[in-house]
């Protein structure tokens, strides 16, 4: 959910069965292209589409603005991640399920590792694209969180438990992403991942340990000497709880 690289490689909603069209992947390599050799700031959008040999038009077209060639994948995950929690069963914990939601934001960042490790290094260097970065960390998170409010709400501290878990589990993705990407794709990320949501997984995962639905109820104990007479004892116990 922070930064990937990911090459584009599948379609989004402006495809046709699926298949990103030509123009869409020629905009985001001659925009790299020119972000690597004359830095992101000196690049324009005219300089963009004259490398790709389009019109202003056709860049935004598909992309709202310079910073979202940066990031082409990041709607279609999000969309693929709310379908995702969508379809979720009634029965399906949802602490797992949400971290499986997650998963499918490293499926995209993993297609391309090369192309990845370029735009960490590029988010990197420029504090708008990290601003950028981090509003859709949100909606990502907020993704989540809107599933979880609905599973958890009528709990006690729902909503509470909701925003908390929501974001644990982007920040587990998020620790285990980077370290991947800063390994420069060399390491394997869905172990990395799976081991960070784990974490999550296991300190809020469980209902009965970490979403107990009630109170615990009031124990009282009483402390005879052997051989005292029962009248006595249940007078001890009532007299114990009538304190409360």
């Amino acid at each position: 959910m922070s930064s990937s690289s990911a090459a584009p490689r599948r379609g989004d909603r402006t495809d046709t069965a699926g298949i990103r069209p030509p123009m869409r992947e020629a905009l985001v390599a001659a925009a790299f292209q020119l972000f690597l050799e004359r830095g992101y700031e000196q690049t324009t959008v005219d300089d963009i589409v004259a490398l790709a040999g389009v019109g202003r038009r056709s860049f935004f077209r598909y992309f709202p603005s310079k910073e979202d060639v940066v990031f082409p994948d990041h709607e279609r995950c999000l969309a693929d991640m709310t379908a995702f929690l969508a379809a979720s069963p009634e029965d399906a914990d949802p602490v797992t399920r949400v971290c499986d939601a997650a998963r499918l934001v490293l499926r995209m960042y993993a297609e391309n590792p090369a192309f990845s490790v370029q735009r960490y290094h590029l988010t990197k260097k420029v504090p708008g694209l990290r601003a950028y970065e981090l509003s859709v960390v949100w909606r990502y998170e907020r993704a989540l969180a809107e599933y979880l409010r609905d599973r958890l709400g009528g709990r006690p501290d729902g909503i509470l438990r909701a925003d908390v878990i929501a974001a644990a589990v982007v920040a587990a993705h998020n620790n285990a992403l980077r370290s991947w990407l800063r390994s420069d794709g060399r390491d394997d990320a869905g172990a990395a991942v799976d081991h960070a949501l784990g974490y999550a997984q296991s300190t809020f995962g469980g209902a009965p340990l970490a979403f107990p639905d009630e109170a615990p109820e009031d124990v009282g104990v009483v402390v005879s000497r052997r051989g005292t007479p029962l009248w006595q004892v249940v007078r001890e116990v009532e007299t114990a709880f009538a304190r409360d």
